[in-house]
Order: structure tokens, then C-alpha cells, then sequence
């Protein structure tokens, strides 16, 4: 049997995308409102701060969470083709995987953060699976009906935005404020009370995370991360950085509401095809990873436990039942704050995953979550050779 090559671009772009998601979600964290303030708009930065704080976010905004669901989709094309060389049906034990990252999604939604990734995935991640074991023809049609269904939710949403008079100015703030006053127990029961109107997200990106699911899927297959494509790599940094970037911070730093939604859901996803490319053809040659690189493989191969690792230290950090960073913060204090806290857990990622695989073969959660695959599944842990 031959032995899949390991793609060095992989575990880089997983370790970008989760630190970019990171990127975005800190601010959420510093906000003395969380998600309700991060939304409303309120707890923003004053002063000289603003501009820098609208450049920074937008930096982030959608193009990581797109990069993260693309790569999510080339994950599980990776499993399809190592079912079929080891002559699996598929999805076989697959919905056990969704049911596991459901699980995770619960427990992380609940206990840590409402803007959680992971029981989105799972859900789109159960429908792509079976989707996968069709043909080609019918996985781009799969692919233009649900962009297409995206492209007219996002496009009534975005009218709406921009018709609807503009918000009254006075602030409506939480009282009581679970974020800043709150026991760990109140947010949960918070995020209980919540629910629906926390995970509705989900409900509207549904079409749009099952396209580039499959986008990232059908870009694998088509050699994506290998030599001999640069053509359809070029094709994809055009598009994405030079018509969709500087598209992406016109629409959201001057269009308001409607050009934030815009851009989130409507440029930033194109935007993460480039930031696939760029890196798939840095390393397409076989060139080992530089200094960023090194540091980016870790926590791609422990993206899981990074990713649920980082929320739990911002909450410790940011909420109430914990130092309650973000109530003290001032207009002229987030955005300093807010960056630093982003670099003091992105090193903390990268020091803590590069030490934790010196020792071990997989992250914690990562090492509890295939355990209780094969385990649920029925599958032995393979021998390696020797």
C-alpha cells in the first residue's frame, strides 16, 4: 500500500486559520459586553483608537472562519480517500465522528464561548460526508445550489441592512451583565436562555459552510496542494487578493451593517481561497516550513485542543468569574489591550502545542476524541511499523 504524502501546507494552514480565528474572537472576549456588545456595537475604542481598531478587525473578519470551514472540508476529503485506499464504504463510522464534534460544540457552546464553530461543522460535516460519496457532477451541483441559496440569503439580509433607518444612538446595555458580573454558572444559564438566538448563525451560513466544505474537498482532489497547479493557485490569489481584499475593506469599513454582513459572508470566504493558495503554493515544492511556518505546524496538528484552549484562557482572562480584564477596560485602553491579550495566547498556543508534541502524538482533545471514535466505532488503534 502506498503511503499518502504528508503535506507540510496542511498543518500550516490549520495553525493560520485557528490563530485567525483567534484574531477575530479576542475582540468579542474584550468587549465589557461580549457577544451582545461585540453585535450591538457598543464597548467600542475612542479617540485616535477607532480607525485602528475598524483596520484591525476587518483584517480578520470571515477570511480565517472561511479559511478554518475549508479546511475542514479538505479534512474530510483526506478521510474519503484513505477510506477508499484501505476499500472502506463510505461514510461508514463517519456520522460517529459528527456525533463526537457535536458533543464537543455542546460542551464548549455551554461552558465557554456562544460563538462556538464546532457544532456547525458537525452538522455540515454529517451532510458533506454523505454528499462526498457521489459523483463529481453531483458535488458541483451541490456546490453552486447552495452557494446560490447563500448568495440570495445574504443579498436580502443586505438590503434589509441598508434600507432600515440607522439605530438610535442611546445605548441599551445588559443589566445585569452576566460577562462582567456574572458566575461562571450565570453564563452558562445566559447561553441556556439564549440558545436560539446565539446559534442562528448556524442556521444562516448552513449553505455557505456546505459549499466550501465541498470547495475545499474538490480542490484537494484536484491536486490543490500539489506541483503542476499553480495555474489554478494564481487564479485563486487573484480573485481573492486582488478583486475581493481591497472589495472586502471598502464594503466594511464604509458600508455599515449591510457592508460588515457583506463582507463577513460575501468577500471574506473568497478571500480564504486566496489565503489557501498562497500557502498551498509556498510549499507545493516540497520546501520544508520556514520560522512562521514552525511555529504555525504545532497548532495546526493540535487545532482542536488550540482552538477550545484559546477561548477557555480569553474567558479566564476577560469575564467576571475570572480577572474581568474587559470591565476594565476604557475606550482608550481596548485596543492596546485587546492586541496584547491576542499575542500573549498566540504564543502561548505556540509554545504550549510545540512542547506538548515533543512528548506525544496528538493534542489532549484530540487524543480523547479518536480514542472515543474507535471506540464507538470498533476500530483498533493501527500498529506501527516497524
Amino acid at each position: 500500500m502506498t503511503t499518502p504524502p504528508r503535506y507540510a501546507a496542511l498543518d500550516v494552514l490549520r495553525g493560520l486559520a485557528i490563530l485567525g480565528t483567534l484574531g477575530t474572537n479576542v475582540w468579542i472576549f474584550t468587549n465589557v459586553e461580549g457577544l451582545v456588545g461585540y453585535i450591538n456595537g457598543t464597548g467600542r475604542a475612542t479617540g485616535g483608537w477607532a480607525p485602528v481598531q475598524d483596520v484591525l478587525q476587518q483584517i480578520a473578519q470571515g477570511k480565517f472562519l472561511g479559511l478554518l470551514t475549508l479546511m475542514f472540508g479538505i479534512g474530510l476529503a483526506v478521510q474519503h480517500r484513505s477510506a477508499a485506499r484501505r476499500g472502506q464504504r463510505w461514510p461508514g463510522a463517519y456520522p460517529w465522528r459528527a456525533g463526537l464534534l457535536m458533543l464537543d460544540g455542546v460542551l464548549h457552546y455551554f461552558l465557554f464561548t456562544e460563538f462556538d464553530v464546532l457544532m456547525g461543522y458537525a452538522l455540515t460535516g454529517l451532510i458533506v460526508a454523505f454528499v462526498l460519496s457521489t459523483g463529481i457532477r453531483a458535488q458541483k451541483i451541490w456546490i453552486g445550489v447552495a452557494a446560490a441559496i447563500h448568495a440570495a440569503m445574504l443579498a436580502v439580509v443586505v438590503a434589509a441592512l441598508a434600507v432600515l433607518p440607522p439605530a438610535a444612538d442611546e445605548a441599551h446595555p445588559l443589566s445585569p451583565n452576566p460577562y462582567a458580573e456574572g458566575s461562571f454558572w450565570d453564563l452558562v444559564v445566559f447561553r441556556a436562555e439564549n440558545l436560539l438566538v446565539f446559534r442562528l448563525e448556524i442556521v444562516f451560513i448552513l449553505p455557505l459552510s456546505i459549499a466550501l466544505f465541498l470547495v475545499g474537498a474538490r480542490l484537494f482532489s484536484s491536486g490543490i496542494l500539489d506541483p503542476g497547479r499553480d495555474a489554478l493557485r494564481r487564479k485563486l490569489m487573484i480573485a481573492g487578493f486582488g478583486v475581493a481584499l481591497p472589495l472586502d475593506f471598502v464594503v466594511g469599513l464604509t458600508g455599515g451593517d449591510a457592508g460588515l454582513m457583506l463582507g463577513r459572508y460575501g468577500t471574506a470566504p473568497v478571500v480564504a481561497l486566496a489565503l489557501l493558495a498562497a500557502v498551498a503554493h509556498r510549499y507545493a515544492d516540497g520546501r520544508a516550513p520556514g520560522v512562521l511556518g514552525r511555529a504555525m505546524v504545532p497548532v495546526g496538528r493540535t487545532a482542536l485542543s488550540c482552538y477550545v484552549l484559546q477561548n477557555v484562557l480569553c474567558s479566564i482572562v476577560c469575564y467576571g468569574w475570572g480577572f474581568g480584564l474587559a470591565a476594565r477596560l476604557t475606550g482608550e485602553t481596548l485596543v492596546p489591550a485587546t492586541v496584547a491579550l491576542f499575542v500573549a495566547v498566540s504564543a502561548t498556543l505556540i509554545v504550549g502545542s510545540s512542547l506538548w508534541l515533543r512528548r506525544f502524538e496528538r493534542g489532549p482533545l484530540e487524543w480523547l476524541w479518536n480514542a472515543s471514535y474507535r471506540r464507538l466505532a470498533g476500530e483498533q488503534e493501527p500498529v506501527p511499523a516497524r
